[in-house]
């Protein structure tokens, strides 16, 4: 390709931010991205925010390439084949490339009463609603967390460690990542903040009110303020524009992180689906992904072949409270080992784990290209499963990683 090359980046967030700023490698590439806030929101934060530890926000000018568009809309339609987007505000944008990290978000709970009576805080909007909700209720107010995921843990243990009278209700098992040696540390942590833990089948949620939470055994639990945290949506801007998704709505692509539709369309982040086998929602994931999606349109630009995902995993971290965290250890492939540090190293480990993120988006602003660990070798796992739904023979008979 000759001449100036626009690539559009959708999203703001982990992998969004790292794509930006790794796509200026270019003298010849100009980046706008688009993202409905003007400020960079640290979702792994948002925990804090509602406990009031922290804003959960950074501005852009710290973690953003200097030269990098930031036009503050909502993309509200993608036309793949005129090649542009319809904004909210009611202009169009065209674009040569298309990096679509629209992330994730809260996910339709589908239970009676949830939808009315029930916060969610899966973006910054939704936390910063609940602040307020939360200072109005007396400190002795009854408040449920559903959903024992990170957020959940993260969410009752914060708000326990400010005197909140807190349970969290799982609705099957707490922390499903963790291994059982790091979940029994998590759930001896939660019973020393006072917060009450309800796990197993029977504790599904089966309708929210006003003022109570009813669980799948027929229980019903008094409840001031609830908290949903029960899993993660995505965006239906690609359904919406006609490309294909997955289940979910993740744009498919292929394991360049290339839209199967559309090779001027590149996905990173929550909201991509490689291979229809995507990747646990996770900023661990989105930043590699938004490294991978830079390099894959830079590689196309070029004339080059692009490389395909090979993506890693250390494991999961969870704070529990200002005092007290969890990093839990992983295989390559994401599965749980048990291995595990705790208490105040624990969360000393989490705070350098959320200090260092927002240190490598700043990083890859400052010299673009410099991230590497998307190039760090996730072994053989992924590629093992994606030769078996192919009905291929292993490529060779190494060692799984």
């Amino acid at each position: 390709m000759t001449g100036n090359t626009d690539v559009v980046v959708i999203g703001g967030g982990y992998a969004g931010v790292m794509a930006a700023n790794r796509l200026t490698q270019r003298g010849d590439v100009t980046v706008t991205l688009i993202n409905p806030r003007r400020t960079f929101v640290e979702r792994i934060r948002l925990h804090q925010l509602v406990g009031g530890s922290d804003d959960a926000v950074v501005d852009y000018r710290e973690v953003l390439r200097e030269g990098v568009r930031l036009v503050v809309d909502t993309v509200t339609w993608i036309d793949a084949a005129g090649r542009s987007l319809a904004l909210a505000s009611g202009d169009t944008v065209g674009y040569d490339y298309l990096i679509y990290a629209v992330g994730s978000g809260s996910a339709d709970p589908q239970v009676p009463g949830a939808a009315e009576f029930a916060y969610p805080i899966a973006t910054f909007e939704e936390a910063e609603r609940l602040r307020p909700i939360l200072d109005a209720a007396p400190a002795t107010a009854a408040v449920t967390v559903v959903g024992a995921g990170p957020t959940g843990i993260e969410t009752a243990a914060e708000l326990a460690e400010a005197g909140r009278t807190v349970t969290l209700v799982c609705g099957g098992v707490l922390g499903p990542y963790l291994h059982p040696r790091g979940r029994r540390s998590v759930a001896k942590r939660l019973t020393e903040l006072g917060v009450t833990v309800l796990d197993g089948p029977d504790t599904k949620v089966t309708a929210v009110s006003r003022d109570t939470v009813r669980l799948g055994d027929g229980r019903e639990l008094p409840s001031k303020v609830t908290i949903w945290t029960a899993g993660f949506g995505v965006p239906d801007l690609a359904v919406r524009s006609g490309l294909s998704t997955d289940a979910l709505g993740r744009l498919l692509t292929d394991e360049t992180l290339t839209s199967v539709d559309d090779a001027r369309i590149v996905a990173a982040g929550d909201s991509a689906a490689p291979s229809d086998l995507p990747l646990r929602m996770s900023c661990q994931a989105a930043m590699p992904l938004g490294a991978r999606a830079a390099d894959t349109v830079l590689s196309r630009i070029a004339g080059e072949r692009p490389s395909t995902l090979n993506q890693t995993f250390a494991g999961q971290c969870i704070s529990l409270g200002r005092r007290a965290g969890i990093f839990q250890f992983a295989h390559r492939y994401d599965v749980a080992v048990w291995f595990h540090i705790d208490g105040r190293p624990g969360a000393r480990l989490k705070e350098f784990v959320c200090k260092g993120i927002v240190k490598h988006l700043a990083d890859e602003a400052h010299k673009p290209g410099s991230y590497g660990l998307h190039r760090v070798s996730g072994g053989a796992k992924r590629r093992q499963i994606l030769q078996a739904r192919r009905g291929e023979a292993p490529a060779t008979a190494g060692r799984t990683a």
